[in-house]
């Protein structure tokens, strides 16, 4: 039967890819891709010609079906995101999961690699040896309950937040007396780390509204 891989892909550079990934994204017979010009521009960096095929948290079953069959072709199938670990705060965990369920004895592999999460704790210097991770929060529904959890947790925190939401959630991280720290654009160009109380990094980057550009990775510890 074919094999399936999952593939971690760069979250900013285009060089922190493993040469292991690159030599299997040649080899496959079809890349599924959450956006294909994003993962063309990679393709293009190392080389890569193999065929894509898009699948993102749109696709519908239609879409599921053609994947099903490309697999009982005997293709091999290999999965990548925009950036990071497919599955990880990710639609890729539900396509995977339905494939799990469906072909049971079909070998699925990590292609392991670049994950802003891990990469942002690395250089945060706070306490690692234990953490929860909560992926994006919601916008609306469930959102003061998590501060709350936040709050009260003896672990350090993690999540993920975007450009449009930063500052509302450092008014809301005001009221936690916790250490936060702030990663920016990790791996890219504007790579930034701000630490501090909410307070302060809310004062910073309310006088430099170019620092509330880009995506952040959320630290509470």
């Amino acid at each position: 039967m074919a094999c399936f891989y999952v593939i971690s892909t760069p979250i900013g550079n285009l060089e922190d890819v493993t040469l292991r990934a690159i030599r299997i994204l040649k080899e496959v017979d079809i890349v599924l891709c959450e956006d294909t010009r994003v993962t063309k521009r990679l393709f293009e960096k190392h080389g890569i010609n193999t065929p894509m095929m898009s699948y993102h948290s749109q696709s519908g079953e239609a879409k599921v079906e053609a994947i099903f069959e490309e697999i009982e072709k005997g293709k091999n199938i290999a999965l990548v995101t925009d950036a990071g670990t497919p599955g990880i705060s990710d639609p890729g965990s539900v396509l995977i999961s339905e494939i799990r369920a469906k072909y049971p004895e079909l070998r699925v592999y990590s292609i392991p690699g670049a994950s802003a999460l891990t990469a942002a704790l690395s250089i945060s210097g706070v306490p690692t040896h234990e953490f929860t991770f909560l992926g994006f929060l919601p916008h609306k529904k469930g959102r003061e309950t998590l501060f709350r959890e936040i709050a009260e947790s003896e672990r350090t925190m993690v999540f993920y937040e975007s450009t449009h939401r930063i500052m509302k959630t450092l008014e809301s991280l005001k009221k936690i007396d916790k250490k936060i720290t702030i990663v920016r654009e990790i791996t890219k160009i504007y790579e930034e780390v701000l630490q501090g109380s909410a307070q302060e990094i809310f004062n910073t980057m309310s006088s430099t509204p170019e620092k509330q550009k880009g995506e952040f990775v959320v630290i509470v510890s």
